[in-house]
Formats: C-alpha cells, sequence, structure tokens
C-alpha cells in the first residue's frame, strides 16, 4: 500500500514540474515593475471571473475569463503580446496555454497575479 502512495507521490511531483518547464519555454513570468513597464502597449487580459473583475481590476484590462478563452479567442490578436492575470498565476497559466496552443508567441503573466499588484485599478 505504502509503495502506491509513493509513486503516485513520484509521479504528481514529476507532472508539476514537467509542466512548469514546458510552460517557461512559452509563458514569461513578469515582475510587477515589467508588467506596468510593457501591458500598455499589450492586449491586457484578466482571465477572473466576471465577479472578481467586478470587485476590483488593473486599469485597463479586460475581462475573458479562462473559462470562456477558446469561445472568445477571436478578441485576441496574435501580432500583438498578451498580458494576463488572474488572482494567483494558475488561471493565467492555464489561459497561456491554450493561447499557446492556438500560435500565440509573446504571452506574459504578472508574478504573484492580482493579488498582488500594488499598481492603479478600478
Amino acid at each position: 500500500m505504502m509503495i502506491y502512495i509513493l509513486i503516485a507521490v513520484v509521479l504528481l511531483v514529476g507532472f508539476a514540474l514537467f509542466r512548469y518547464f514546458r510552460q517557461r519555454a512559452f509563458l514569461t513570468t513578469l515582475s510587477e515593475d515589467e508588467f506596468r513597464e510593457g501591458y500598455r502597449k499589450a492586449q491586457l487580459i484578466d482571465v477572473r471571473e466576471p465577479q472578481e473583475f467586478e470587485r476590483g481590476h488593473i486599469l485597463g484590462a479586460r475581462n475573458i475569463p479562462v473559462t470562456q478563452m477558446k469561445q472568445r479567442l477571436i478578441e485576441l490578436r496574435t501580432d500583438k503580446p498578451v498580458y494576463l492575470y488572474c488572482q494567483g498565476t494558475s488561471r493565467s497559466g492555464r489561459a497561456a496555454h491554450m493561447l499557446h496552443k492556438k500560435g500565440y508567441k509573446d504571452i506574459n503573466q504578472l508574478q504573484g497575479g492580482f493579488k498582488k499588484w500594488t499598481g492603479k485599478i478600478k
């Protein structure tokens, strides 16, 4: 019994490490200063749910929840950088993976997410 638990833990850790390193190949994580420097020239997308967005978001952001990303890809241009954020980084990571699979190249996320943001909000 114990060996199965050990195997499961090793597999989970291995999978997490694989996803982390694969994601680093196509997703750039930016500090708040780096994010602030570039987001005005990019497509700034808040991937949280609408009720979260309404409670506060980065000034100038559009709300495209990760749950609607596939259906709303037409709203995003492939030739402009995409700056993503969510509350932390898990949903922006999932959104980045979807964008990467659809051919987007310049994909960035806010380090620490909205909860760490100290800039202007609406």
